[in-house]
């Protein structure tokens, strides 16, 4: 079974993190908390390793590569301690640039004015981490520091403090402090005070002298139908991958199994299970097993917690492991070979994407999608519809075109041209007036096409590209009930959670569908390319 995992490659160059030279000083000072091997010096896993030596990422100038880091593990991966052991380093340890020394390595030196945050929405999440200092702290680094080790705030005699906070928003705001981390934040929500409380954080960080104060998350799978601080990290995540956001420093940590695993196959799980745990090889799969497999423990619960991987809400149309499951990344469309095409349009606020279909296989892949960029703009964005129109006109000469369906609100004119165009190629015509025509406010047809697309997806009989923009724009889509049957909509008119490309590759799919109802003799399909071969 594969891992799918999200973060950085490998690991930076050597004369490009902090971690060796921290690293000497924490065999030094830290300790084992728990475990079989508690009291003696820490160690992490290589896991944990790639992980502290990102966030310890530095440029060419000495520099953090990255402001803010996010890691999401199972539940009982080891998280706080993990945590613990970076704000123990922070507060009395090497943690910041010092320059270089005569071969070329990076000096590590401490933090001038130390103060640590341990932030979470409740007592009890903040316990989790500030019990583990007196233990993580070896007694030589009590005494060389002078650390006063208290419940709420631990001191050393330098001036450093680590203090644990909570959802005050207001107490917070106009602190400066040079770490954060922030726990469980799938649990900060706006009805806690999380959202507000991690917004006092953010601005706060940002007024750092030296730019170098930072905040480090961790947090279990959250649940996409929350607003939370954990799913507005991913949806970061996410638009920067996706290139919508020119944001940097992101650093984004997560491991997972492959979506498509059978909660009740025992051999599927058991995989499962050990691929998501990774290198925690503390956790007992058995035992994980025997939740799972519990008929009182939700299949929900079982793969946020236990799997690591997003769930659908109840009022998705397609779920994740769904999804994932008729994923063919390595699959190409030949040029040459007969497809389908499905536009979905806007002009502002909304997004515009074309997807195309192989007749012969049902394969879907995005040619394009323009999107608004995420973040403040100078000027306001429009879809830029000579772009579009280039990108259709490439599609027809590149393939063999056979059925086109293109919703023609706000694109009345373009629709127009590209029937004039291209109409006489198609083997199946929409609309007597526009070949290409397919309108989005006929409920009964977009009813069918909608159903027809999402058996597909279960019966595996369609598949696609692996498109994180088309991913996210499907798993995006709310099923909502209207008189002719179920439809799809965005969680609400004015989110920004985007679905057009999911309607393209509907309309893709359904122009397939009527191509091969139509009788359109195959010829034998062309070879298919595949990447990296």
């Amino acid at each position: 079974m594969e891992a799918i995992r999200h973060g950085p490659v490998g690991f930076p160059a050597e004369n490009r993190t902090l971690a060796w030279p921290i690293l000497q000083w924490q065999l030094e000072y830290l300790r084992q908390p728990d475990g079989p091997n508690a009291g003696g010096p820490w160690s992490y896993t290589p896991e944990q390793l790639k992980f502290f030596a990102w966030w310890y990422a530095i440029d060419d100038a000495g520099r953090f590569v990255y402001r803010r880091a996010v890691l999401r593990r199972v539940k009982g991966h080891g998280k706080d301690p993990n945590i613990a052991s970076i704000c123990a380093t922070e507060f009395v340890g090497p943690c910041r640039f010092g320059g270089w020394d005569a071969q070329g390595m990076p000096v590590a030196i401490p933090h001038p004015a130390p103060w640590i945050q341990i932030a979470a929405v409740s007592l009890d999440q903040n316990r989790n981490t500030m019990t583990l200092f007196p233990t993580i702290l070896g007694a030589n680094a009590i005494d060389d520091f002078r650390i006063d080790l208290g419940k709420t705030v631990i001191y050393s005699a330098a001036g450093g403090r680590i203090e644990a906070v909570t959802s005050s928003p207001r107490t917070l705001e106009g602190g400066r402090p040079s770490l954060v981390a922030a726990g469980e934040t799938q649990h900060w929500l706006a009805s806690n005070d999380g959202i507000a409380m991690w917004e006092a954080i953010a601005r706060n960080l940002a007024k750092s002298r030296d730019g170098s104060a930072r905040a480090i998350a961790h947090t279990n799978a959250h649940d996409p139908g929350e607003d939370s601080v954990a799913a507005r990290d991913w949806e970061a995540y996410q638009a920067i991958a996706d290139g919508r956001s020119n944001a940097t420093g992101l650093l984004y940590d997560s491991l997972e199994p492959d979506a498509d695993v059978d909660l009740s196959d025992p051999v599927q799980l058991r995989e499962a299970l050990i691929v998501a745990r990774g290198d925690s090889t503390w956790l007992d799969v058995d035992r994980l097993m025997g939740e799972i497999l519990d008929p009182a423990t939700p299949p929900s619960m079982s793969r946020r917690f236990y799997l690591n991987q997003l769930t659908a809400t109840e009022d998705s149309w397609i779920a994740p492991h769904e999804w994932a499951a008729v994923s063919k990344p390595t699959e190409v469309i030949a040029d040459g070979d007969l497809v389908t095409l499905g536009f979905d349009g806007a002009v502002k606020e909304d997004s515009s994407a074309l997807v195309m279909c192989s007749v012969h296989s049902g394969h879907i892949q995005l040619l394009g999608c323009w999107e608004k960029p995420e973040g403040p703009t100078r000027v306001p964005w429009e879809v830029d519809r000579a772009v579009v129109d280039a990108a259709v006109r490439t599609a027809m000469a590149t393939y063999k075109v056979v059925g086109f369906f293109a919703d023609p609100a706000l694109w009345e004119s373009y629709c127009d041209n590209w029937s004039a165009d291209y109409g006489s190629q198609m083997k199946v015509k929409a609309n007597h007036v526009r070949p290409l025509e397919f309108r989005m406010n006929r409920p009964t047809a977009v009813v069918t096409a909608l159903e027809r697309f999402y058996q597909a997806v279960l019966a595996k009989t369609l598949s696609h590209d692996g498109s994180t923009v088309l991913t996210r724009h499907v798993l995006n889509a709310k099923r909502r009930l209207g008189r002719s049957g179920v439809t799809i909509a965005k969680e609400h008119p004015s989110s920004s959670r985007k679905i057009d490309a999911a309607y393209a590759a509907v309309l893709a799919f359904e122009a397939r569908s009527a191509v091969l109802a139509g009788g359109i003799e195959l010829a034998p399909r062309k070879s298919k390319r595949i990447v990296g071969f």
